[in-house]
């Protein structure tokens, strides 16, 4: 919206506009937005201009792509100030309201308050929600897939009474023929997203729970539109320090788990089951953007005075509504939980037990 005229508008379709919508097939070689470039050092400190009153605005680069004019309150870009992919290709604006993802995030935590910590519970204000924009990179792929291994196809299943007296018992066995097994395909991957901020590395979970980001995927990024720092007014957005090569061997995992999924049903007659000992993807061509996509996140730390305390985060996916998160439980509660569990298991086995001495 327009601070001065109050006129409402949406940046044009990124996948039309950038033609990204067209034949992944004639895919060869890689492809990459000017938003994908690398990421480089640059200036902490950024002096912007206002377009609207002149004012000059100075923010910190590093923790920041966008601003708002302290005067008139225009929303400023750094677009031309910081190089290198800072500033995404696309952004797919909030669709969810505040108020919409506040209700899925109280819902989520009802539904874990039995186990959850008691401190949780009195300090939890779902109201501290805020919107942010996580950086991704957005892929296509023209591939070729070959898998190798070896099939089994059960012939025969018997049972043998095997060992004597208080060790007796009945082992099955089964007869199978082993077949060499290979499938060879073509593979188009469309909208293949992966995280493009150290922040949210699944791996990196030893203090925070942030992984839960791939949990509310997917995300409708053909409806991504052009980058306007607009679209950000009133939320937040993380900086993309990943380069392509920083994730590449991730989504070449991908692709060949993707390769695996579009085999199986192909080898659903091995009953016994097909082990892949050779596979690979042959990476014809690929075509990358970067785009901002809008998450609704809820943060609680487990405890705010030791150094390496759990951050714990609830997520909603601020197009679809899908949420996923963690909730700190008590771990005396569930072993109080378990005991009882095991004595009420203990009381009925002795109970069929005492009957048992009747039949």
């Amino acid at each position: 919206m327009c601070a001065y005229c109050r006129h409402t508008w949406n940046e044009p379709n990124a996948e039309q506009t950038f033609g990204l919508d067209s034949s992944i097939a004639e895919l060869r070689g890689h492809t990459m937005a000017s938003g994908t470039s690398d990421v480089r050092d640059e200036p902490a400190i950024v002096t912007l201009k206002c377009q609207g009153c002149g004012a000059e605005v100075v923010l910190n680069a590093q923790q920041e792509t966008q601003a708002r004019c302290h005067w008139c309150r225009q929303t400023l870009s750094i677009n031309s100030q910081v190089a290198g992919g800072s500033v995404p290709d696309a952004v797919l604006p909030f669709q969810l309201t505040r108020e919409e993802a506040i209700a899925r995030i109280e819902q989520f935590v009802a539904k874990r308050r039995t186990f959850a910590d008691s401190r949780f519970k009195a300090e939890f204000v779902p109201d501290n929600v805020m919107g942010v924009y996580i950086p991704y990179l957005v892929v296509d792929g023209n591939l070729h897939a070959e898998l190798h291994g070896r099939g089994e196809v059960t012939t025969r299943k018997y049972t043998v009474r095997e060992g004597s007296g208080d060790n007796a018992r009945n082992v099955t066995y089964y007869d199978a023929d082993v077949h060499a097994v290979k499938r060879a395909f073509d593979l188009l991957v469309d909208d293949l997203t992966v995280e493009s901020a150290q922040r949210f590395d699944a791996t990196q979970n030893e203090t925070a729970t942030n992984n839960i980001l791939d949990a509310v995927q997917p995300y409708d990024t053909e409806n991504a539109v052009i980058y306007n720092p607009n679209y950000l007014k009133n939320f937040t957005a993380e900086r993309r320090d990943l380069n392509i090569r920083d994730v590449d061997d991730e989504v070449e995992d991908r692709f060949l788990a993707i390769a695996r999924a579009k085999a199986t049903p192909t080898v659903a007659g091995y009953d016994r089951g097909v082990r892949w000992e050779q596979e690979g993807v042959v990476v014809r061509g690929t075509r990358w953007v970067s785009v901002y996509v809008p998450v609704w996140l809820y943060s609680y730390a487990q405890s705010a005075k030791d150094e390496g305390s759990m951050q714990h985060y609830i997520a909603v996916n601020a197009r679809t509504g899908a949420t996923m998160g963690s909730v700190p439980v008590s771990h005396p509660k569930i072993f109080a939980v378990a005991c009882a569990t095991s004595g009420v298991a203990t009381v009925l086995s002795g109970i069929v037990a005492f009957f048992g001495l009747f039949m």
